[in-house]
Parts: C-alpha cells; structure tokens; sequence
C-alpha cells in the first residue's frame, strides 16, 4: 500500500503564549529542530506516498520553511476547517483513500509510528488509531480517550491516549454539511459501525502542546 499523508499543520497553537507571536507552531524548535522536521522525518518510510501539509496562521513562514521539499500546500488562510475538514479540503491533493493524517506536534521514541501502523492496517478497518497507554506519555494534559475491546474495537472513555496519528477511510467525509468540524464526528460514526480500530504504540509519546512540554519532549531526544 502506497497511502499519502495528510500533516495538520495550521492550528492557532494559542497554548505555546510568546513563542508563536512570530511563527506558527510547526516552526516551533524542540533540540534545535522545527517540529514540522521531526514530523517530516518520520514519513521517509516504504508505503508513504503524497505528503501535503496544512497552512493557515503564518502560512508564508511554513511554505518559505518548507520550500525545497517535495511537499503539497493544503490552503486553509481563508478559515480554519478543523481536523475534519482540513482532510476534507486536502483530499484533491492528497488524491485516494485511505491516508494517513499526523498532528505535527508530537516527539516521539521508539519504532517509527507510521511503519507500524502502516504494518498493521487491514482492509476491515474504516480507520486505525495509533494510541499510547499514559504511562508512557509526557507532555499531556488529558485524561485518556479510548477504551479498546479484544477485538481492537476503540470505545470512548478514559484510557489510552490518541497519539495524532491515524490511517482512515475518507468516504464517510462526503456526509457532513459543515465546512469546519472535528474528526471526532467521523470517529464517532465509524465505532457505531464497529470500523474503529486502535494500535498500541510501544514507546514513549510527548505532546508538545505548551512550552512546558519542551523540555520533556528534548529528554525522550536526549538533547
């Protein structure tokens, strides 16, 4: 399978204060490295195919960042579509089904996550989420988000932890009326129909969300 990825990229990132007033926050640096190019790194792997990035808040800094890469622009500086729709909007660039979609504010140590969940995908899945069990989680200031039965069935309630990193079928896309909504509406319609699948990730996970979570983030680098 050769599946191209979606990375969401034009997030506000209001939560990291001073250090966005001058870039967006994939230019964030976490061990000296924008955290666009720690995502970027991971998708150099066999069944990755068309990488497109999204843009909205300083959107000229990301492309100029970006620009001798061989990278596709998802435009969203008219408006912020949220996760939902910004794969929505990218699915002409991104040009089949199913893709990959990546949150480019995460470190993480261990297998490259995209391999494995590219390994364990099947044809059975409508969508598979790489999740992680909080003990193995820094950074995160939430309390869990699914639950996952002997099947691999995801289920909400506290739990593991989404790690921003997903394989999914794009066709249910096509139903919502909204311009901008939350993957969750389309997570929520596939578990009903029993498509939602879950993967344990086996090694440490940071979400870099606010600067605090820097510093832990360059210990799993150990920067």
């Amino acid at each position: 399978m050769n599946c191209p990825i979606l990375l969401f990229a034009a997030g506000l990132g209001t939560r990291m204060g001073d250090l966005v007033k001058d870039r967006p926050k994939p230019l964030v640096q976490v061990g000296g490295k924008a955290l666009i190019d720690h995502a970027l790194a991971l998708t150099n792997v066999p069944g990755v195919g068309q990488r497109v990035v999204n843009i909205h808040y300083q959107a000229d800094k990301l492309k100029q960042h970006l620009k001798d890469r061989p990278i596709t622009f998802s435009d969203e500086t008219d408006s912020l579509r949220e996760t939902g729709g910004g794969l929505r909007h990218a699915l002409p660039l991104l040009g089949g089904s199913p893709v990959i979609t990546m949150n480019t504010d995460a470190i993480w140590r261990g297998p490259n996550p995209i391999s494995i969940i590219l390994d364990a995908w099947t044809d059975n899945m409508e969508a598979l989420l790489l999740i992680v069990p909080k003990e193995q989680v820094s950074g995160h200031l939430g309390k869990g988000d699914f639950t996952q039965d002997q099947q691999g069935g995801l289920h909400r309630g506290p739990g593991d932890i989404y790690t921003g990193l997903q394989i999914i079928r794009t066709e249910t896309l096509a139903n919502v009326k909204e311009t901008a909504f939350s993957m969750n509406m389309i997570w929520d319609q596939m578990a009903a129909r029993g498509g939602l699948f879950g993967l344990q990730y086996p090694g440490d996970w940071c979400d870099v969300g606010q600067p605090s979570s820097i510093p832990l983030a360059e210990a799993l680098l150990d920067v």
